[in-house]
């Protein structure tokens, strides 16, 4: 059974989603590809997954970088799994290129290169956004492009996370 709670951040209303095994969504409301991993059948119901996440997003919004991830159980392909790794490695207030993510997918994998796009593909689609940091994504030249909650929100998150830092 999938479990929804709703969220009300400083940035506007977020949808929560889990199952037994941990978070499967987070996504703010109205944002591109929004609930898309969602089952049509689920029941708002708040859970230990969901208080966890709540709780991460307090500390988060709160201005702390959280010590603790609440358990993640996000769906995807092994490739967009693997993106998604590399995403919760970009240390916070801190920002990465999709073509470093590309290089460092391709090292990992031993081959000489791999697409900037297809990579920046897997991002795009990150179905546990903020907890799973794709906001920390940024175009070559620094441009904040590609955020499926929106580019205030990405610079919102972005902002947010330098004054954690300082």
């Amino acid at each position: 059974m999938i479990y929804t709670q709703h969220y009300e951040s400083p940035l506007g209303g977020i949808l929560l989603a889990a199952d037994d095994t941990g978070l499967t969504g987070l996504w703010f409301e109205g944002q591109k590809y929004f609930a898309r991993t969602l089952d049509a059948v689920h029941q708002e119901q708040e859970t230990a997954v969901l208080s966890e996440a709540s709780r991460w997003l307090d500390v988060y919004f709160g201005g702390q970088e959280p010590d603790f991830t609440p358990p993640l159980h996000p769906a995807g392909s092994a490739f967009q799994q693997e993106v998604w790794a590399l995403l919760r490695r970009i240390p916070c207030g801190q920002t990465t290129t999709y073509g470093a993510l590309a290089r460092q997918l391709a090292a990992e994998r031993g081959l000489s290169r791999m697409s900037a796009q297809a990579v920046g593909g897997a991002v795009g689609h990150n179905v546990i956004s903020v907890i799973i940091p794709c906001h920390r994504v940024v175009g070559t030249n620094g441009s904040l492009t590609g955020y499926a909650g929106g580019i205030d929100k990405k610079a919102a998150l972005l902002r947010l996370e330098m004054k954690m830092t300082r």
